[in-house]
């Protein structure tokens, strides 16, 4: 798809002519949200010292970093209730089989993929804040639900709308966690904000564990539920006085904070950082990029491996480790994946730029892991073990990795949200396909591990390194021209148009990531890589 000059077209109007010269215009209601907050405090704030920005950053850890972290962490803890439901005696008390839990696990993700139009619809119309709060306190209802269901078909009702109400969570708290961080210090937050995630089966582990000593005629799963559910609606009142909408709202910077957060990330970035108004051609330019796509198969066959983490319990139980037992492996396997968060970080940090190669490098441990689980005899239960803890806990990496890369490589607020959706759709497609791969063939699963390691682990990093290198070619295309205009005196400058209190109309000149144009009408955004 061909390139838009920024300097002859308009967001209202993409490809009208303007008799323009000088540069990009928008209207005022078009314009980044954090534009007014720009505009009446910018100039008078100053240059960010090394230890203003120090203090910056541990407001931004704390309470934008903190908070998303936690909130994602009850996030699956909730999705992964089924799975260790079914250590505590769910299978026995709701009279359903391996076939009919598998069944669940892709009724999940149909509501999963069913959410995600109402989901984004309102994260673009809502303040983020009453999004997250409402989100959060409707599935914890909903997990609590799941104590009066004595049935298979009382299930299916409650994991379809649990999965609806999750669907567009993670894409609400990455687009958070983007508003106040630059792509560079983003990406090395990432595998600390998934720390959550992965590190979920160490809390929910030991919990299993003491419920399963518990004595009372209460089955353990049931308390398990409301432990849950009531942690989650406990989260939702904390984020409804916590949780910021956006920098220019944030109640815990001061003036000059929230201008300064402002002013890295369009910096960094030459883009937007929030636009409440739905954007149709940004909306269409989403589907036509080729790169939109690209990440979108990468996720749909990297998630094809993803029902592996649901069907743990089951394969604990067929190498004949006991319900106790496998609690026990349960937070081993989360310890585990913490470390590799940590090295990720680490690595991501101090060699950016390489978001492709990285992401390669998590699938090696997992295709080593799924090889074993092939190769090795049945009897071989601790070296079992060892694969699934490889072949499980480490290509998540490369989730996180792409999840971040692909709505950091695209701009204008309607585009992101349009690409994020892609790719959530496609997880939650993949995720519908992945447990019926395990529903025959047990206990070896030979066809499941060959097709996953295939699929997920090669052909996943491969279209990863072409997404790299198309972007790559890009950003040397884009250096030139940017070379090229600054030798001309044009620095990255565009107009946004509005009335003055008489009804004239004016054109202010603004900062072209206030414009809240696509990375493909932006020609001085930079493809992070």
């Amino acid at each position: 798809m061909g390139e838009k000059d920024i300097s002859s077209t308009s967001t209202e109007s993409p490809g009208r002519e303007e008799s323009l010269r000088e540069g990009r215009v928008v209207l005022v209601n078009a314009a980044d949200e954090t534009h007014d907050l720009v505009k009446q405090h910018g100039a008078t704030v100053g240059e960010l010292t090394p230890e203003k920005l120090s203090t910056l950053r541990r407001k931004l850890y704390l309470r934008v970093v903190l908070l998303a972290t936690v909130i994602n962490f009850m996030l699956f803890v909730d999705k992964s209730t089924l799975g260790q439901a079914a250590l505590l005696g769910l299978l026995k008390g709701t009279k359903i089989g391996n076939s009919e839990y598998n069944n669940l696990n892709t009724i999940f993700y149909v509501g999963y993929v069913v959410g995600q139009i109402p989901g984004h619809f309102l994260i673009q119309h809502l303040p983020l804040r009453v999004y997250v709060t409402g989100t959060i306190f409707i599935w914890g209802v909903l997990v609590f639900l799941h104590c009066v269901a004595s049935s298979y078909g009382g299930l299916i009702p409650l994991r379809f709308f649990l999965a609806m109400a999750e669907a567009p969570m993670v894409p609400a708290l990455e687009v958070t966690m983007a508003m106040f961080f630059p792509p560079n210090e983003l990406y090395a937050i990432q595998p600390i904000f998934w720390t959550s995630c992965v590190g979920s089966p160490i809390i929910t582990g030991l919990i299993a564990y003491g419920l399963l000593w518990s004595q009372s005629p209460v089955s353990p799963w049931k308390f398990f539920m409301i432990i849950t559910g009531g942690l989650s609606v406990l989260l939702a009142v904390v984020t409804w006085f916590a949780y910021p909408s956006n920098p220019a709202t944030a109640n815990f910077l001061t003036i000059e904070e929230k201008v300064h957060t402002i002013r890295r990330v369009h910096e960094a970035t030459k883009s937007s950082i929030e636009q409440k108004k739905f954007k149709k051609y940004q909306f269409i330019e989403a589907l036509r990029d080729p790169i939109s796509w690209l990440f979108t198969l990468a996720t749909f066959l990297l998630m094809l491996a993803n029902n592996l983490a649901f069907q743990l319990s089951l394969l604990y139980l067929d190498l004949g480790v006991s319900n106790l037992g496998s609690t026990l492996v349960w937070v081993a396997a989360g310890g585990f994946a913490v470390i590799v968060c940590v090295i990720a970080s680490i690595l991501l940090k101090a060699f950016p730029g390489y978001n492709a190669y990285w992401s390669t490098l998590w699938c090696l441990p997992a295709i080593a892991g799924s090889i074993g689980m092939v190769a090795l005899s049945w009897d071989k239960t601790i070296p079992l073990l060892a694969c699934l803890l490889l072949a499980t806990n480490t290509w998540g990496m490369t989730y996180i990795i792409s999840f971040a890369w692909t709505s950091s490589s695209c701009a204008g607020h309607t585009k992101k949200l349009t690409r994020n959706a892609l790719f959530m759709a496609a997880y939650g497609i993949s995720n519908i396909i992945s447990p019926q791969m395990w529903k025959s063939g047990g206990p070896r699963y030979y066809a499941t591990w060959i097709v996953q390691t295939i699929l997920s682990f090669v052909m996943t990093p491969l279209i990863l390194i072409l997404i790299r290198w198309i972007l790559n070619r890009r950003n040397r295309e884009r250096r030139e021209w940017i070379a090229e205009q600054a030798s001309q005196g044009n620095n990255g400058e565009g107009y946004i148009e509005q009335q003055d209190e008489n009804g004239e109309t004016t054109k202010v000149k603004v900062d072209i990531s206030l414009l809240d144009l696509t990375d493909l009408e932006n020609k001085f955004f930079i493809y992070p890589l």
